[in-house]
């Protein structure tokens, strides 16, 4: 027995269920990859079910003939807001508009109101009805609850809330988050400058954008692109990583060359060789203490603009304390150690390892601070691969002065 095939758009249907759940879990490249080889009324309603962010990511990876077709195969409404948002950057909040649909004009009276109503809830989900005068305006907000309690003939002019709160679409998500952590709307407003209603984001959609940023953040430190996910393939993982090991050896041969350079000393005090990876592990924590404080209070905004001195000072006087009262421990160790050796010197390098290692910690907490500051200023991601960096600017800098201190003070 024949199994009669589904209608067209029964088959889209659950061609769109079977891959959203798979686009989700791409990098934007790969989602576009897996989508166009599908026609585009199933890309259009996968896209659909993403967050509007994404959807604006895989757009820009897809062909323009493609783009097109999707275009064509969404409600008009939904195609125009897709459009509206390309003109944004990434990472702001044009990018994740959604239309406003439920838009009445101010003298409509409740009873009108929800007769409309009635029709927009079939096709889309409202929370909030928006009064708007003949050139698109904000004028007020409407609640379902109030429409329930109003008598049929009341204006909407006399009903709605005219303290409106709305974001602006070139403001970036990091700050619009701020503005509405104590409100915990599920709808926002975005307006232009002229108070023009352009589209509406979701919270939901805001801190999904925004959890996925921080987790991402971890990655980025170490050189892993954004994109990349668990199901990312191997191929493009190999692409996105390779190139930043490359350059973490690179930055790795500078801390070699310092001991190339101090050879002589290693050779003569066989005994430092054992503290090199003491003072930069030592020194590479407190410097990602450093750099984690600084990653939070920038993706937070906790750093206001002139106050980035106070903080570079602070972290060096941490790393001061941290390597003065560490040092010691590590002194003593080295004593104990030249000692057991049978070492003359070994007083002298008690003393250029509590030396090294406090001059290293407090280079460490200045360069945790300083990297994702200069990264920040330059335009690029305060976050971009600045453990890369750090551990290279550690361990030059631990190895340097303990090796330099022993060449010096040590005869």
């Amino acid at each position: 027995m024949t199994t009669p095939a589904m209608p067209d758009n029964q088959n889209s249907d659950a061609q769109r269920k079977a891959l959203a759940p798979l686009v989700k879990s791409l990098s934007a490249p790969a989602a576009a990859a897996l989508l166009e080889q599908h026609p585009a009324a199933v890309i259009a309603g996968v896209l659909g079910d993403l967050n509007p962010g994404f959807t604006q990511d895989i757009l820009a990876e897809l062909p323009r003939g493609l783009v097109d077709g999707v275009m064509n195969a969404v409600p008009i409404e939904t195609a125009r807001q897709w459009s509206r948002n390309q003109a944004y950057a990434d990472g702001s909040i044009g990018r994740m508009m959604e239309p406003a649909l439920a838009v009445f004009p101010p003298e409509m009276t409740v009873a009108q109101t929800v007769a409309e109503l009635r029709t927009l809830v079939k096709a889309a989900f409202i929370t909030y009805g928006y009064v708007i005068d003949p050139s698109g305006k904000l004028l007020g907000i409407i609640t379902m609850r109030d429409l329930l309690f109003a008598d049929d003939d009341t204006r909407l002019d006399a009903l709605m809330l005219r303290e409106v709160f709305s974001l602006t679409p070139e403001m970036e998500l990091s700050d619009a988050m701020k503005l509405v952590l104590d409100r915990h709307y599920p709808v926002y407003p975005v307006c232009d400058a002229q108070g023009v209603l352009l589209g509406l984001v979701r919270g939901q959609a805001m801190f999904q954008e925004q959890a996925f940023d921080i987790t991402a953040q971890v990655g980025t430190m170490v050189g892993v692109e954004k994109e990349e996910r668990l199901a990312t393939r191997w191929s493009q993982s190999f692409k996105f990583r390779h190139p930043w090991l490359q350059l973490n050896l690179l930055t790795a041969f500078a801390a070699g060359a310092v001991v190339g350079i101090f050879e002589g000393t290693v050779e003569k005090l066989v005994v430092l060789a054992a503290f090199l990876p003491v003072l930069a592990g030592q020194s590479g924590n407190t410097g990602c203490q450093a750099l984690a404080v600084t990653l939070r209070g920038l993706t937070l905004g906790e750093l206001k603009p002139g106050s980035e001195r106070t903080l570079v000072m602070k972290e060096a006087s941490l790393g001061f304390l941290n390597g003065a009262f560490t040092g010691l421990i590590a002194a003593l160790g080295m004593f104990t150690y030249a000692t057991i050796q049978g070492s003359q010197h070994a007083l002298m390098l008690a003393a250029v390892v509590w030396l090294a290692l406090v001059g290293a910690c407090v280079v460490s907490g200045i360069c945790g601070a300083m990297i994702p500051l200069t990264l920040k200023r330059f335009g690029a991601d305060p976050a971009t691969a600045s453990s890369i960096f750090l551990t290279t600017a550690t361990d030059v800098v631990s190895m340097g002065l303990l090796l330099g201190l022993a060449t010096l003070l040590v005869r």
